[in-house]
């Protein structure tokens, strides 16, 4: 068994190539063994969201506080709230953040993940439901 202790792992802010406008990111655990997970809390501020990207494999979000905007290539823009869960399959083109005007946070459960960035969220992008 091992613990890991919130407390002890330092807040950051994001990348600002890889994130627009505010939000920080806390890596709660990591477990390179066997299959590889990390487990990420991102906290969104109005605004602030994660450029388009893809990961390698699954990726889970589970929204523990406020609204949350996601969206996959090619698909509307949906709105996810405390309670909800999320997963994106590996490969999708996707983005996540703060829906306009609220704040918003999740858990980003990364499974066998390498991430490719790729280009910023525009307005009309996070704007447009």
């Amino acid at each position: 068994m091992r613990i890991f202790r919130a407390h002890a792992v330092p807040v950051n802010p994001v990348d600002p190539q890889t994130f627009v406008g505010p939000a920080t990111t806390q890596r709660l655990a990591e477990d390179p063994t066997a299959v590889p997970v990390g487990v990420y809390r991102v906290a969104f501020a109005d605004g602030g969201r994660t450029n388009w990207h893809r990961h390698s494999g699954p990726q889970w979000l589970f929204v523990i506080e406020g609204r949350i905007r996601v969206q996959r290539q090619g698909e509307p823009a949906q709105d996810v709230e405390a309670g909800d869960a999320v997963v994106f399959a590996p490969d999708e083109k996707h983005w996540h953040g703060a829906v306009p005007g609220c704040t918003g946070t999740h858990l980003a459960v990364n499974v066998d993940v390498t991430t490719t960035w790729l280009e910023p969220v525009s307005e009309s992008e996070y704007q447009t439901i």
